[in-house]
């Protein structure tokens, strides 16, 4: 084969009416590396968004935002994070639609927006969506270190924690036993896991209800005042922390390829989920800033130690176990979504297609779910959970700027394509996505790109080192690098 030019085939699509077939195309999806099993039912995804979304935001982020960044004011900063979540949440229940395919925003921004730009959202994504798992794991251990605490019992200080978060804290063995465990789960199958999931996720939302239900008659106005102790720029920083407790639904959309009808309960299970994760979440910031006074408020614990602080110290212990079960939904999610991710770039031959072998019976990735719960592991064991935080956030803001700017770029290239789901108010909706997400970004650390840029040149090495010449498109010559000959609009 010619050696390819170092700019060559970087815009190179794959093929929309191709991929967007429940059996794929030569060329375009391959074979060999296996197939995923479609088992998943509406409610199971539901299940799964709701489970991505609901957990760590409520049960660790509200109070370590509260805290130190925006006081009373961390309900706004929910909020203005969902509402760039729900623009974006738009343009991807679209594409789930059209394109149930695994992969989520690397697979759109592969057929849309061409080869490189795929390629860079689905590296970024491999490490926001493993990050966040370590993210979940560590406020899980922190909730199970107060329940422990509560019962008179201890731990030896060694494995309490990350280095340089507390005395003696060397390692968060806890946080990473949970990443391991999430990784068996996984590998029991999508339909056994997804079980698991379902039954987790009612089981976290009674309690979330719970919470609301009791500590509405222990709210205190006073701890109201002042609203914005940090002012509006705390808030806005503090809807760039908990960003990315705002969404989990693009990392369900990853199992569209498992969904049983992708095309017609995907985009509904995304809509559905956030929508109740942001009721709970609005109802959940106006019990803990009015239970108790923002400055304190446990950033590890919050709901139990607030509780706690009223007297109902029984509860409090009951809210540190719905926690640590719920919170798992989280980690299952994003796990989910990084192995499918992989799973997906390694099938196209972006990356070596040894990672996208499945099990013979069970149909999962074996390979990369437990190189993933790995990674996931080191990272939850050994980074203070405000460091882990700061990972998550730049690719998947990134994530969203692609697939609003795709969905809307499709919807004139292609509108005669069939779509299940249709993003309302085209193009104003998805461009709110965009700016929403560009404003986030610019309210992160500086220590935040640091990382993202390493991370992205790292990338970069391997895509023209390896991937541009592997890819299945390069080696098939089934992608284009112009419009389709269908086009009624250039790009």
């Amino acid at each position: 084969m010619a050696r390819l030019r170092m700019g060559e085939g970087v815009l190179r699509r794959k093929p929309i009416d191709q991929i967007s077939e429940p059996g794929g195309a030569p060329g375009a999806e391959g074979t060999e590396s296996g197939q995923l099993t479609r088992t998943l039912g509406l409610w199971q995804l539901t299940a799964i968004g709701v489970g991505g979304i609901i957990g760590a935001g409520i049960f660790a982020l509200a109070g370590t935002v509260a805290n130190g960044t925006a006081g009373p004011a961390v309900l706004v900063s929910f909020l203005i994070a969902g509402v760039a979540s729900a623009a974006a949440a738009l343009s991807y229940a679209e594409f789930a639609g059209l394109i149930p395919r695994a992969g989520s925003a690397y697979t759109y921004g592969y057929a849309v927006l061409g080869e490189l730009a795929g390629w860079c959202i689905g590296w970024d994504l491999l490490l926001e969506y493993t990050a966040i798992v370590s993210v979940v794991a560590i406020g899980i251990s922190g909730y199970f270190n107060f329940l422990l605490g509560d019962m008179g019992a201890r731990l030896p200080g060694w494995m309490l924690g990350a280095p340089g978060t507390g005395s003696g804290h060397r390692v968060d063995l806890i946080a990473m036993l949970l990443c391991l465990l999430i990784a068996y789960l996984l590998n029991l199958g999508i339909k056994n896991a997804a079980r698991f999931e379902t039954v987790v996720v009612g089981l976290k939302v009674l309690v979330v209800l719970l919470v609301i239900g009791v500590g509405f008659f222990h709210i205190s106005t006073g701890n109201y005042h002042p609203y914005f102790p940090y002012g509006i720029g705390g808030a806005f920083t503090g809807a760039a922390t908990v960003f990315f407790a705002v969404f989990g639904y693009d990392a369900m959309s990853t199992a569209a390829e498992e969904s049983k009808d992708a095309q017609r309960h995907m985009p509904k299970a995304i809509i559905y989920s956030l929508v109740i994760a942001m009721v709970l979440y609005v109802l959940v910031c106006l019990v803990l800033t009015g239970m108790q006074d923002y400055r304190h408020i446990d950033k590890a614990s919050g709901l139990s130690t607030a509780f706690k602080s009223v007297g109902l110290g029984g509860l409090a212990d009951v809210i540190a176990v719905g926690a640590i079960i719920g919170i798992l939904t989280v980690m299952f999610t994003f796990m989910l979504g990084v192995t499918r991710v992989w799973f997906s770039m390694s099938r196209d031959g972006l990356l070596p297609k040894w990672f996208a072998k499945t099990h013979p019976t069970r149909r999962v990735p074996t390979r990369v779910t437990w190189i993933a719960g790995a990674a996931s592991a080191v990272i939850a064991g050994f980074l203070p959970i405000a460091e882990a935080a700061e990972l998550t956030n730049i690719g998947i803001l990134l994530a969203f700027v692609v697939v609003c700017v795709a969905v809307i770029v499709l919807r004139y290239r292609r509108p005669d394509l069939p779509r299940t789901f249709r993003a309302p108010g085209m193009p104003v909706v998805p461009a709110v996505g965009v700016v929403f997400s560009l404003w986030l970004i610019t309210f992160l650390q500086w220590q935040t790109w640091v990382r993202f840029a390493v991370w992205f040149a790292i990338g970069l090495v391997i895509y023209f080192g390896y991937s541009r010449r592997k890819s299945l498109l390069a080696t098939s010559g089934a992608g284009n690098a112009a419009p389709d000959a269908r086009d009624t609009t250039a790009p």
